[in-house]
């Protein structure tokens, strides 16, 4: 049983930092491309950034500059270090990751962070 579960979301001042990671366990053969994504209320779920693996990087033009995707392939974790956050950044964030088991390939998703950023 695959699992994607993400920690390091929270409440923090508009230009502060949150670093949220996603660990990946389970039956797992490889790791191809890991991501996170941001749901507002109200609004559909948007991307926020990207990484293949090898280590190739996108990012939404909202965060690009500000935030920073990374991953650590030996701990099969993904992570996204945003800095100087804004209100408008406050959103359930969560990770996927297309996932190679023996038999088949398919896109998991983690359960969620809240990400909350006050004026």
């Amino acid at each position: 049983q695959v699992q994607l579960v993400e920690s390091g979301g929270g409440l923090v001042q508009a230009g502060g930092s949150l670093r949220l990671s996603c660990a990946v366990s389970g039956s797992i053969f490889s790791i191809n491309g890991m991501g996170w994504y941001r749901q507002a209320p109200g609004k559909q779920r948007e991307l926020v950034a990207t990484i293949t693996s090898g280590g190739s990087t996108n990012y939404a033009d909202s965060v690009k500059g500000r935030s920073t995707i990374s991953r650590d392939n030996a701990k099969n974790t993904v992570y996204l270090q945003m800095n100087s956050l804004k209100p408008e950044d406050t959103a359930v964030y969560y990770c996927n990751a297309n996932i190679r088991e023996r038999w088949s390939a398919r896109v998991y998703w983690g359960q969620g962070t809240q990400v909350t950023v006050s004026s």
